[in-house]
C-alpha cells in the first residue's frame, strides 16, 4: 500500500455579495461568498511496481460570471496532477469542469498521459491475487463533454472520447501471458456519444439535497477505432438532509460495453476512489458493471480560529461512513452471489467553504478470499466521492 504525505497551502481571493433571501445554513451565512481559490497538494507514495512516486495535485476554483454574477452559478474548477517515479515513469492529468452563468452550459474535459505499470488479474468476478501480472501501460486520452440546459433541471449534450493504449508484460509472470485477449498489445478507440442529465442539486460539491441522474450512450465507429463498439453509462445520486449537520447520500452506477470483439482494457472495471472503495482498480472487470453505495456525512464545526503567521484558518470538518456493493458480469450471467461488499470511514476538510471544496481521506475494506489478504484501500482525494 502506498504511503502518502500531504501538505496543503490555500491561496484565496474573494468578493462578497449580501444575500438575505435565504436562511443561514451550517455551511454558509447570510453573506454570499464567491471565492477564487488555489490549492496545491503534494503527494509522496511508494509501491513495488512504481518505486518512489512524487506528485503534486493542484486545483483552481473560480466563477465564470464575475462581471455579472448570478447567485445560482456553480463554481468552475481546473485541476492538474503530474507525478514521476524513481522507475522513470510519468503521468499528467489535466481536468476542467466549467459552469457558465446561471449554469446554462456545463463543459468538462480531461487530457491524460501516463506511462505507469498496473496489475492485471484476468477477466470476471473470481480472479485470484496469485494470478496477477504486472503490465507496462502507456495511455493517451482526450475527453470532452458538453451539456446545455434545455428546461427545468434537464440538460442534453454530446461527448467525444479518444484513447490510445499500449500494453506489454513487465515481468513475464501471471495470467496475462496465458490468456488470449482482444487487442492484447493495445489499440485505439473514439467514442462519440449523446448525454442526458437531470440535476437539481443544491450544490455540486458536498451536496446536501437533490438528485443527479446521467445517461450517456456512445458508439465507436470502425473508421475511428480499432474495434466497432457500443457503450452505455448510467449514473445517479440522491442526497437527503437528515439534520442541520448530517446528510445521507445514495449513489449507483451501471456500465456496459457491447461488440463482437471487446478489448480487455476497455471492459468496465470495478474499484476506485469514488465507487467500490477498497478494491484495486481493475481487479475485477467484465462486459457489465453494476454497483451502489450509501454514505453518511456529519459536519463538525469546532468554532476555532487558527492564526499562525500568514496562516489564518477557521477549520471545518466532516466525518463519513459508507457502505456499498457491486459486481462485474458477462451478458446474461448476472448472479447475486457475485456481489461484493465495500465499507469504510473517512474525514473531509473544507479548504474552500464558500464552494464546499474538500480534501477527502478514506479507508475502505472489501472481500477476503481464502489464502489472500483482505482487499482494502487508503485514498487521498480532492472533492467528494459523489
Amino acid at each position: 500500500m502506498a504511503l502518502l504525505l500531504i501538505l496543503g497551502v490555500g491561496a484565496k481571493a474573494q468578493f462578497i455579495v449580501r444575500d438575505t433571501s435565504t436562511a443561514p445554513s451550517s455551511l454558509s451565512d447570510t453573506a454570499w461568498l464567491r471565492k477564487r481559490s488555489f490549492f496545491p497538494l503534494p503527494v509522496l507514495g511508494y509501491s513495488q511496481e512504481k518505486g518512489l512516486e512524487i506528485g503534486l495535485a493542484m486545483l483552481y476554483s473560480f466563477y465564470t460570471d464575475n462581471k455579472n454574477p448570478d447567485r445560482l452559478t456553480r463554481n468552475s474548477t481546473l485541476s492538474l496532477i503530474p507525478a514521476i517515479t524513481t522507475e522513470h515513469q510519468f503521468k499528467v492529468d489535466l481536468k476542467s469542469n466549467i459552469w457558465t452563468q446561471g449554469n446554462k452550459w456545463h463543459i468538462k474535459s480531461n487530457l491524460r498521459y501516463h506511462n505507469f505499470p498496473l496489475y492485471f488479474f484476468g477477466i470476471g468476478d473470481t480472479t485470484h491475487y496469485a494470478d496477477r501480472s504486472l503490465l507496462n501501460n502507456t495511455r493517451y486520452k482526450v475527453q470532452v463533454e458538453g451539456e446545455r440546459l434545455v428546461g427545468g433541471n434537464f440538460y442534453v449534450g454530446a461527448s467525444v472520447l479518444y484513447q490510445y493504449d499500449t500494453y506489454s508484460s513487465k515481468d513475464n509472470k501471471g495470467i496475462y501471458n496465458t490468456l488470449s485477449l482482444v487487442d492484447k498489445d493495445g489499440g485505439y478507440v473514439t467514442f462519440i456519444g449523446l448525454t442526458g442529465v437531470f440535476d437539481n442539486r443544491d450544490k455540486e460539491n458536498y451536496t446536501r439535497r437533490g438528485w443527479w441522474l446521467k445517461l450517456n450512450v456512445a458508439y465507436a465507429p470502425s473508421f475511428l477505432s480499432k474495434q466497432p463498439l457500443f457503450k452505455l453509462d448510467a449514473q445517479g445520486a440522491h442526497f437527503i438532509p437528515i439534520s442541520r449537520k448530517s446528510t445521507l447520500g445514495l449513489n449507483g452506477i451501471i456500465q456496459t460495453l457491447q461488440g463482437d470483439n471487446l478489448p480487455f482494457y476497455l471492459l468496465p472495471e470495478m474499484g476506485n476512489d469514488n465507487m467500490m472503495r477498497g478494491y484495486y482498480t481493475g481487479r475485477y472487470r467484465n462486459q457489465n458493471y453494476m454497483a451502489g453505495q450509501a454514505e453518511y456525512r456529519y459536519l463538525i464545526d469546532p468554532k476555532l480560529r487558527v492564526h499562525l503567521g500568514f496562516i489564518d484558518l477557521k477549520p471545518k470538518f466532516a466525518l463519513a461512513a459508507f457502505a456499498g456493493t457491486g459486481t462485474v458480469f458477462a451478458n446474461h450471467d448476472f448472479h447475486f452471489s457475485g456481489l461484493k461488499p465495500s465499507a469504510g470511514v473517512g474525514v473531509r476538510y473544507f479548504y474552500d467553504e464558500s464552494s464546499r471544496l474538500t480534501i477527502r481521506i478514506d479507508y475502505a475494506v472489501g472481500e477476503k478470499h481464502t489464502n489472500e489478504p483482505r482487499q482494502k484501500g487508503f485514498y487521498l482525494s480532492l472533492a467528494e466521492a459523489f
